[in-house]
């Protein structure tokens, strides 16, 4: 396995602001690398550096060439911020960007990919600002880029787009494109990522699986009960206990487990409120590693049961598992 982008020692400055902090990664060919971190840690500094956009310290590489000298046609790019003519329809917009290179997709099947075919005649500016996004995801598309460099790539879009895209993106990486996401959204990175890197004031404070670095910083999944009392009988059934005001938390509590639990306080006779069983996420990995949490962010997954059923996980699509 070759890799597709390489960093080495990279570093930016913008006076005496340093956006990005010696940072080194490799990115193989066909994987999806997601870089996690709120705005302002360096991220599309980080992009504009491996594209060629902007000047750098260190060393970079797209398919073994300086990134400013690149081919071109193997590369796409979206960047966080886009905008393309308003007065053109997203069909003319797809067919512009097309004509820019020698081998491009059909723009009737870029379109149907972002979920735009029905909107095709609409002016840029007559879409909603989700279908913007779409759009310009459609024309990043439109050369069939060997690696793909999307920066917020759902930022604006709803529920249902978001999805859409996601599996666009799945569907890229399976037949081979390197995809490089930056994201502050945890379902999205965790969902999409082969290996994730956690972006602080310029620096990778972490990298690794998603499952990796939940499991290496994350802390375990635990059940936390509302209840005045309890504590002693669920020691005595052998679960590591926690006692808090009001509450008592089970560390180490499965999903699987959740039923067994609520019956061993049926056992010992105790009442209680309510129970939240949540399991630690990329959002805690980052608060851990950095002690600061994402403000738009869940900061954990977790369900609420007051009736004693034993709840599942939730998956990105708001389904179960």
């Amino acid at each position: 396995m070759h890799a597709a982008v390489v960093a080495d020692g990279l570093c930016k400055r913008y006076g005496d602001t340093v956006a990005v902090d010696g940072v080194s990664l490799a990115i193989d060919e066909g994987e999806v690398f997601g870089l996690i971190g709120p705005n302002g840690a360096g991220k599309t500094t980080l992009v504009r550096c491996l594209t060629g956009t902007t000047s750098y310290d260190g060393t970079a590489s797209v398919f073994g060439a300086d990134p400013k000298a690149a081919e071109r046609s193997r590369i796409g790019l979206l960047p966080q911020s886009f905008s393309p003519p308003e007065r053109l329809t997203a069909r003319e917009l797809v067919d512009y960007y097309a004509g820019l290179y020698d081998d491009a997709r059909e723009t009737d099947a870029v379109l149907r990919d972002v979920g735009l075919e029905t909107d095709a005649d609409t002016w840029y500016e007559k879409l909603s600002g989700g279908q913007q996004r779409r759009a310009c995801v459609g024309i990043t598309l439109v050369n069939d880029p060997d690696v793909l460099f999307l920066d917020e790539p759902t930022t604006g879009i709803d529920p249902t787009g978001r999805r859409g895209l996601w599996r666009v993106i799945e569907e890229l990486a399976a037949e081979g494109t390197t995809v490089f996401l930056t994201s502050h959204s945890m379902d999205e990175v965790e969902r999409l990522s082969d290996r994730v890197a956690l972006l602080a004031d310029g620096q990778i404070v972490a990298s690794g699986s998603p499952a990796e670095l939940v499991g290496q910083h994350g802390g375990d999944p635990r059940l936390v009960i509302q209840t005045e009392e309890g504590a002693e009988a669920l020691a005595r059934s052998g679960y590591n206990v926690e006692e808090g005001a009001g509450e008592v938390t089970l560390h180490g509590i499965n999903a699987s487990d959740i039923h067994e639990a609520v019956e061993a306080l049926s056992d010992a006779g105790v009442e209680y409120e309510s129970f939240t069983w949540t399991e630690p996420t990329l959002e805690e990995v980052y608060l851990e590693l950095t002690g600061r949490r994402f403000g738009s962010e869940r900061s954990q997954r977790g369900v609420v049961a007051e009736d004693g059923s034993a709840p599942g996980t939730l998956d990105p699509d708001g389904g179960q598992r």
